[in-house]
């Protein structure tokens, strides 16, 4: 009986054994499991919000080049306008100097001269006055120019060939001095 006894309890005595490491390895299994959730758990929490970084990185930069994209395009219309504004300038400038100069035309467009047609007569005699006054200004020019080269010839006679040829250039009425001349007989005689 106290084999039977002693087999009997060593018998419990393993299969308790059994009984506890079986429990120790289902706990030990399922904190592994547990584990491993947890850790695929962050490790998709991370996969989120790098995701999401990516996202708020990739609208910052669309943003900035939006913005660059912008001013870039502010810039090149800030300077088409300058270009605009400055070739406008320059035909009016090239205008009122085709209408003051004597080269170009006193009346640019034709409206203009179908005004001065029309006033006819009493433009007529305008224009006479101006050929008259143009006449007395240059027979003044003429008349001055001879009398300064004629004193002139004797001083240039004693100058070298260089110093006569500059003094004849400097004492020659240039375009300019006429074209004043002329503009200032025509506002007299007007």
């Amino acid at each position: 009986l106290r084999t039977e006894e002693r087999q009997r309890l060593a018998r419990e005595r393993r299969e308790e054994r059994e009984k506890q490491h079986a429990a120790k390895e289902t706990q030990i299994l399922e904190k592994e499991r547990k584990a491993k959730l947890q850790y695929e758990k962050q490790l998709e929490e991370r996969q989120r919000k790098l995701k999401e970084m990516k996202q708020k990185e990739e609208q910052r930069r669309a943003a900035v080049e939006e913005k660059r994209k912008q001013k870039i395009e502010e810039e090149k219309e800030r300077y088409e306008a300058v270009m605009h504004r400055t070739l406008e300038r320059n035909q009016r400038l090239e205008t009122r100097q085709k209408r003051w100069s004597w080269g170009g035309s006193v009346t640019p467009d034709s409206e203009s001269k179908t005004a001065l047609l029309s006033t006819g007569s009493k433009r007529s005699t305008s224009t006479a006055n101006l050929k008259q006054a143009e006449g007395a200004v240059s027979k003044r020019l003429s008349s001055s120019a001879a009398l300064l080269n004629a004193s002139d010839r004797a001083r240039r006679s004693q100058l070298s060939p260089l110093d006569s040829s500059v003094i004849s250039r400097l004492l020659a009425p240039t375009q300019a001095s006429l074209a004043r001349s002329k503009s200032a007989a025509t506002l007299s005689a007007d």
